[in-house]
């Protein structure tokens, strides 16, 4: 089934896959994007805000973790319809909505501008890109034309690059973006649709999932991309999925795996291991679950992540995750692209 491209078309009607495997040059083309924008320095910046939901909300909480130890200033990841009471004139807020249309991010637009917070606006269009002409503010223009969840290299790069441009970021990211590209350049060869399930790790990785539901376990700088592969098991699979942190959750979500095995058969429990990273606590916690689990769920996956720096490793963890909920989604005959009952929603907030 994952080795018929006539099937795999027929079921991926809006060419989901086709896009995943467009995705290095979706992040040159960002960094195109940003490179020749206008952006002037910032000065005087204590914290930075960066306001979004879905896609656009993982973009930020990918940052978080990446300059955790090479910021200076906090960031803080903002899913609401308004701001913390601590934002300020020393604030800089990055505002982000693909469509350029989500309410909330909207909202925390305006909360911005009224706070006198320092704003950057990242959208393919839409009111946000209105909202900004109107006002004078800094817009970042991305392609339109994608699903939110697939235009993520426009919506994580973008904002790297802008903290680049404005001064706020001064390591090298060049050699770290380097890196990340010709990883996921060589990724998206040994793993887009026309390569066989007996060499592509996607789809052996998706076979293994199928007619289970996927628990995965992040751990520091993984932590955000297991919420991303979890999200893509939602919207692109269909299905439901759960993620959870180490070492958190070896202080709670660990007893409720030793005791409920008719439960608990029904999954299949995804590790991220990277011996370089891991440090002596980190690779005998990991261990320590990989036993459990292994006795109590259907199934245990350790992904072994490729990269040296920290961007590329976190790249190429979230991009085998993209992979594999589509390939799922075709084990399942269901087209990853269309979220209907997310529209569903949003049309019945538009009556309000």
């Amino acid at each position: 089934m994952l080795d018929d491209i006539k099937f795999i078309s027929k079921i991926d009607k809006s060419g989901m896959l086709d896009t995943l495997a467009k995705f290095p040059e979706q992040i040159e083309e960002a960094i195109d994007i940003v490179n020749s924008a206008e952006l002037n320095s910032l000065f005087k910046i204590d914290n930075i805000i960066i306001s979004g939901m879905g896609g656009s909300a993982i973009s930020g909480d990918i940052m978080k973790n990446l300059f955790r130890n090479r910021l200076n200033i906090p960031i803080f990841v903002n899913r609401a319809y308004d701001l913390p009471k601590w934002a300020n004139k020393d604030t800089l807020v990055i505002s982000q909505s693909y469509s350029g249309n989500t309410e909330e991010t909207l909202s925390t637009f305006k909360h911005a501008y009224q706070k006198k917070c320092k704003i950057i606006g990242i959208s393919s269009g839409g009111k946000l890109q209105k909202y900004c002409k109107d006002r004078g503010i800094p817009h970042i223009k991305v392609p339109s034309g994608y699903s939110p969840r697939a235009a993520t290299a426009y919506m994580l790069f973008s904002p790297i690059m802008a903290l680049k441009k404005i001064g706020l970021l001064k390591c090298n990211i060049e050699s770290e973006l380097e890196e990340t590209l010709g990883l996921v350049r060589a990724f998206s060869d040994g793993n887009n649709k026309m390569v066989s399930e007996k060499d592509n790790l996607s789809k052996q990785i998706a076979r293994k999932i199928f007619n289970t539901m996927p628990q995965v376990y992040g751990w520091e700088i993984y932590g955000p991309i297991a919420k991303r592969w979890c999200t893509q098991f939602n919207e692109n699979s269909k299905i439901i999925a759960r993620y959870d942190v180490v070492s958190e959750c070896n202080h709670n979500d660990m007893v409720g795996w030793s005791q409920n095995p008719e439960v608990s058969k029904k999954f299949t429990c995804l590790l991220f291991r990277d011996k370089q990273m891991e440090s002596i606590y980190m690779s005998t916690r990991l261990d320590f679950m990989k036993t459990l689990l292994e006795n109590v769920s259907a199934n245990v996956i350790e992904m072994e992540i490729k990269g040296k720096k920290t961007l590329a490793k976190m790249i190429y963890a979230m991009y085998l995750g993209d992979f594999v909920s589509c390939y799922l989604a075709v084990l399942r005959n269901v087209d990853p692209t269309p979220v209907d009952v997310i529209n569903e929603l949003k049309d019945a907030l538009a009556e309000i």
